[in-house]
């Protein structure tokens, strides 16, 4: 079992980081996913910097990686893999652009209430596979890949304005 700071549960622990990330936490990183989106343009979203990912293409790739875990959730099969983790829809208008942001906005904060609701018997079950690991390593190893994603995003979307 992980040990965690101070008394706090572990599933309050999880989805307080989640919420920490992607909808109005600036405790580690100074911002969050909706700080960042929400102050972006679609169009300045789909600007590439040579040939790193746009801000778009790295939203879209962070809310597969949520909507896939969310339909583990409720019980569907983890269809989810790696090699279509960008494969974005095209965006056509600042309308698809809201509607993306309003999307991963709206799974970050489905799944932090489902991890608020999950017992520590289900943090420690395997997550599908016992090869997987357990639920709380794949939701602790989400957060660190949404941490991640937003320091690119973070950095994209300043060079770009700068430029």
């Amino acid at each position: 079992m992980q040990v965690l700071p101070g008394t706090m549960e572990r599933n309050k622990y999880l989805a307080n980081r989640l919420r920490e990330v992607y909808l109005s936490g600036t405790w580690i990183a100074n911002t969050n996913y909706m700080h960042q989106l929400q102050q972006t343009d679609w169009q300045l979203a789909l600007r590439k910097l040579g040939d790193h990912n746009s801000i778009a293409a790295l939203t879209f790739h962070i809310n597969y990686y949520l909507e896939g875990i969310l339909a583990v959730t409720r019980g569907e099969p983890l269809s989810i893999r790696d090699i279509y983790s960008f494969d974005m829809p095209e965006l056509q208008s600042e309308v698809d652009w809201q509607q993306r942001i309003a999307t991963l906005q709206h799974n970050a904060e489905t799944l932090a209430a489902k991890i608020d609701a999950m017992t520590d018997a289900e943090l420690d079950a395997p997550f599908v596979k016992e090869q997987y690991g357990t639920w709380y390593r794949n939701l602790e190893g989400l957060i660190e890949h949404g941490y991640y994603h937003l320091g690119q995003i973070a950095l994209i979307r300043k060079l770009l304005v700068a430029l």
